[in-house]
């Protein structure tokens, strides 16, 4: 009996705590709902203080700078962008921007006193950085609800300055030496006005032109009008001119608009006159020493016609010409190459049987089949169909646009080339056959105008072409750094797909243990990946199938990273081999410069011999085998760049499928 009511009591103890907990629970549920009404009235009011935090172990303490602000760390940088983006900001820039634009990249965006006060430089030298970083769009701002502008960095911006090496030759190629000077100041100067890159450029066509020959400022200028038409070049954004009208105070920072029809919009200039050669530091263009200038010539300077319309590359479009170029290589790699066999194939056939029937068969029908069978392997029809969709869809087209716009079979017939002479039925067919194909590349969207037909430049046979060169290139780099038989582990896995050591061991014909040790190095290496299949929940090794696999996408990553770190260790490469040899190239500039002076000034050929010899023989092989360095190194990096854009586009285009 005295256990029973001993339990008993207990029951009703716990009876009493239970109600207890339920009715502070409603208590608290009326105030905190009473509390969520009146909280929108109460916020306008005051701001109540924030309970403050609990406390962290010291590992998830946020990172702080040398100054004691929080670092704000941007998770999609690695260390080898951000070593890359200091080594290209302070080779373009200094040290000074280079400073502040690599502290951005690290911290994310920050109000110009936090920078100043982070970085420990002055509020002068950060504003030039500032704008100098601003003018090159490496670097935008935003103003906060607050009215504090804060600035953040463009690593993928900074990264692109690699490539102007690589712009400047499109533009050569495409528009000769007048766009390729066009692109280069452009580049060089981040945004300029349509007259002053006219004057510029014709300027500097002039130096390179025999006495007696100048540039006209209307070709420079016809020539930046077709760059501006197919979108290589682009206005800047500009201040809308409602925000000078408005009353009230100015807005800290002002809002860059634009609008889109007016972005290729090239302005009406009448630009009159000739490109000037470089006179001597003496002398002015009229031949008269500087002491005898008159004062008010820099007083009646002429306004500039296209005042405060600035331009600057369009480096997308570029990325898109990079991207029109792939597409017809494929094109011409899996249509061309194939129909001109089959083609010639059976002419080849039509040809024999012909020769077996002498007399039905006269020299004129000879001659003409002998013209088709030629032109059939000099022509690349696929690919210059392929080419003129690409042309006539370049500027309708956005360069992140899965598909081309829609074009008529009539209206591709009317813009192929002048010396294409192919018949519309012949075009048809060409269009039929790569609508069929299964990789799907150019597909039919509908009946009108004798066929209406798109590009597939995202679903297509773009994407597998990329897949293919990303696969080839992780191949080689395998080949290269693990020897032949790793690259035939690495081919074979891929091609299986899923594989188990001993089906390697087996099916790559390697001894058991050279296999694993190969296995495991790429492994290490991320090349290749392990992926666990359990026969039961526990994951039990002697009840888990290990497979190997290989995820190119992860894969392609992974090469990537290296790509950018392989760069960064070339120009510092190339630093230091202009670093070690600065006073022979101090010496050779200075000689070089006398030798064109004495040669401006009409000296005799002993004189110059004299100071030529000036640097010695083993100085002047010395320079060669400098120059001889830096131009392999300036060549790899270009070629490192192309597989950069390679990874880059496969990874974008995977992406964007996903």
């Amino acid at each position: 009996m005295g256990e029973g009511r001993i339990w008993r009591k207990v029951e009703k103890e716990i009876e009493k705590g239970e109600k207890q907990q339920r009715k502070e629970y409603r208590v608290g549920e009326k105030e905190r709902s009473s509390w969520e009404g009146d909280k929108v009235a109460t916020s306008q009011l005051l701001s109540p203080p924030l309970p403050s935090p609990p406390l962290l172990p010291q590992c998830c303490q946020p990172l702080q700078s040398p100054r004691g602000s929080p670092l704000r760390l941007l998770s999609t940088m690695t260390q080898a962008e951000i070593k890359l983006c200091s080594l290209l900001l302070q080779e373009h820039f200094g040290e000074i921007v280079e400073k502040i634009g690599v502290h951005l990249i690290r911290t994310g965006s920050q109000p110009l006193r936090v920078i100043a006060h982070d970085t420990g430089t002055s509020l002068d030298q950060v504003k030039k950085a500032l704008c100098v970083l601003i003018q090159h769009n490496l670097v935008i701002y935003q103003v906060h609800k607050r009215g504090v502008v804060e600035y953040e960095a463009q690593c993928s911006r900074v990264l692109r300055m690699l490539r102007y090496p690589r712009y400047i030759y499109t533009a050569k190629t495409l528009y000769s030496d007048t766009g390729e000077l066009i692109v280069e100041e452009l580049l060089l100067n981040g945004k300029m006005a349509m007259s002053a890159v006219v004057k510029k450029v014709a300027d500097r066509l002039t130096e390179t032109m025999e006495d007696g020959k100048t540039m006209d400022y209307a070709e420079v200028s016809n020539t930046f009008v077709r760059l501006a038409d197919t979108h290589f070049v682009q206005r800047c954004p500009l201040v809308p001119a409602t925000e000078n009208s408005d009353p009230g105070p100015p807005p800290p920072a002002p809002t860059l608009v634009i609008n889109e029809k007016d972005m290729y919009l090239v302005p009406k200039l009448s630009l009159i006159g000739k490109g000037k050669r470089r006179r001597s530091s003496d002398e002015d263009a009229t031949g008269e020493p500087k002491a005898k200038r008159p004062k008010h010539t820099t007083d009646n300077k002429e306004p500039i016609p296209d005042d405060g319309i600035y331009w600057q590359a369009n480096l997308d479009r570029f990325h898109q010409h990079f991207r029109d170029q792939g597409i017809v290589s494929a094109v011409a790699n899996r249509m061309d190459q194939v129909i001109s066999k089959w083609v010639g194939q059976w002419l080849s056939g039509i040809f024999t049987y012909l020769q077996m029937w002498p007399l039905a068969y006269s020299q004129s029908q000879h001659s003409r089949v002998n013209s088709e069978f030629q032109f059939t392997f000099q022509t690349q029809t696929s690919s210059e169909i392929v080419r003129t969709m690409l042309r006539m869809s370049e500027i309708t087209t956005s360069s992140s646009a899965p598909f081309t716009q829609p074009l008529s079979s009539n209206e591709i017939f009317r813009s192929l080339p002048v010396g294409y002479n192919i018949s519309k039925q012949v075009l048809d067919q060409y269009l039929t056959l790569l609508a069929d194909d299964p990789l799907e590349f150019v597909g039919k969207s509908g009946d009108s105008g004798g066929g209406m037909y798109v590009i597939s430049i995202l679903m297509g046979d773009l994407h597998k072409a990329l897949g293919s060169l990303a696969t080839a290139t992780l191949e080689s780099v395998v080949q290269e750094r693990f020897g032949s038989r790793c690259a035939r582990i690495f081919r074979l896995v891929l091609q299986k797909k899923h594989l188990e050591q001993k089906q390697v061991e087996d099916f790559a014909m390697i001894p058991a243990k050279e296999a694993k040790d190969m296995l495991y190095k790429m492994l290490s290496e991320n090349f290749i990946s392990l992926q666990e299949i359990p026969k039961t929940p526990d994951h039990a090794p002697s009840r888990t199938f290990y497979l190997y696999t290989v995820n190119i996408l992860s894969a392609a990553r992974m090469l990537l990273h290296r790509c950018y770190k392989s760069v960064a260790n070339l120009i510092e490469r190339r630093q230091f081999e202009t670093k070690e040899n600065k006073r022979l190239l101090e010496k050779s500039q200075r000689v070089e410069a006398i030798i064109a002076s004495m040669q401006a000034t009409g000296a005799e050929e002993a004189q110059l011999q004299e100071i030529e010899e000036m640097i010695t023989a083993p100085e002047r092989q010395q320079l060669e085998t400098l120059k001889r360095n830096v131009n392999k190194l300036d060549a790899c990096e270009i070629q490192v760049d192309e597989t950069i854009f390679l990874l880059e586009s496969y990874i974008e285009s995977t992406m964007k499928r996903q």
